[in-house]
């Protein structure tokens, strides 16, 4: 299932909004703000201007009881990005890999940071796959409404990050 999400940020420079992505308080801040129980937040900087960042989180399962029955009462999630260095005309792009912990689900796709107007836009776009017989097709939407929801927590989280500072 394809899953698309769009994030904007109120700075005109892609880098900022960079800079937050590999900032681990603010990912940390973004684990709190989707209520995470549980995170684990790595970074590693690259010599390239690159980043791989690893987000772990452990959220309550809020998702029908169809899925539930399968996933219990929380889904663990590991969310990797390995991002590129910066463009010339400024923008970013990462390989993104997302899966939830102990099930056959993931996600696999892109995120990519670029200068939009006066801000910067955020695009994450990935091919989601539960793979179990029968009913993967029915869990994928549930799991799909879960990652949009998440980026709308990031966008929150970022737009009120980059107005304090």
């Amino acid at each position: 299932m394809e899953v698309r999400a769009e994030i904007s940020y109120p700075t005109g420079s892609a880098d900022d909004a960079f800079a937050m992505a590999v900032d681990k308080e603010f990912r940390v801040a973004v684990c709190q703000a989707t209520a995470a129980v549980a995170h684990r937040v790595d970074i590693d900087l690259g010599a390239d201007g690159g980043a791989t960042v690893t987000v772990e989180r452990t959220v309550p399962a809020d998702v029908p009881d169809v899925v539930r029955s399968f996933v219990g009462q929380t889904i663990t999630v590991v969310q990797t990005e390995a991002w590129g260095p910066r463009r010339p005309d400024g923008s970013r792009v990462a390989d993104l890999r997302i899966a939830v912990k102990g099930q056959p689900a993931t996600m696999k796709g892109t995120q990519t940071l670029e200068p939009a107007g006066t801000g910067t836009r955020q695009l994450i776009r990935g091919d989601l796959t539960v793979s179990i017989p029968f009913i993967g097709k029915r869990i994928e939407p549930e799991l799909a409404k879960a990652i949009v929801a998440a980026a709308s927590k990031e966008q929150q989280t970022g737009r009120a990050w980059l107005a304090a500072r």
